[in-house]
This record gives C-alpha cells, structure tokens and sequence, in this order.
C-alpha cells in the first residue's frame, strides 16, 4: 500500500496555520509592519544576521566593529516592544514546530535503538 504521506503533511500545515501560536505571530509581524521605526530596525537586525550567517558558512571571518554593530543592533531590537513581542511570539510558534519534528523522528530514533 503505497502512502503519501504529502497530503497529511499539507492537512497539517493547515491546522498549524489555525493555531493560537500562528496567530498571535501574524499579529505581532502585523504591529512591527504598522511601525516604520520598528520595521527599518527589524529589517536592518535580519540583514545583519543573515549577511553574517552567510559569511560564517563560507568561512569568511567576521571582523570585530562588525559582531560589535551586529550585537548592537540586536540590543535594540529586543529593546524595541514591538519587536520583542514578535521574537517572544516566534519562539512560542518555534516550539510546535520542534514539538512536531521531534513527534516526526520518533520512527527514526527507535529504528536505531537497537543497534
């Protein structure tokens, strides 16, 4: 019996879409959204992280101004209410998600188990 399992995943990407969790992130990105301030300063605190992700990848060492500026730049966005509730809100939604993975990789932790 052949199972596909993509039409229970995209069910399940639906229900996630209706939790409380999901919601109260589309709101808060709604209310940084509404905020110039907190909106460029967001912008700004994702550019560096993922300019700085990047060079970690490749290898490429990050200058000492450039982690003080990025740190910096994190301190004020967590600083910022709106932006704060928004991280406070995707670490509650970041915790389904791990809840899920880890229900997901059962099958695969108890195949190995007995090796």
């Amino acid at each position: 019996m052949a199972v596909n399992i993509y039409n229970d995943i995209n069910k399940l990407e639906a229900t996630f879409r209706q939790t409380d969790e999901y919601a109260a992130l589309a709101q808060a990105i709604d209310e940084v959204k509404a905020d110039e301030e907190a909106l460029k300063l967001f912008q700004s605190f994702r550019d560096i992280q993922m300019n700085l992700q990047q060079k970690q990848m490749s290898g490429e060492e990050i200058g000492g101004e450039e982690l003080e500026y990025a740190q910096k730049t994190a301190q004020l966005a967590q600083h910022n209410p709106k932006i704060a509730a928004m991280l406070q809100a995707e670490m509650q939604l970041s915790r389904i998600v791990e809840e899920v993975n880890r229900i997901l990789m059962k099958p695969v932790q108890d195949l190995y188990e007995g090796i």
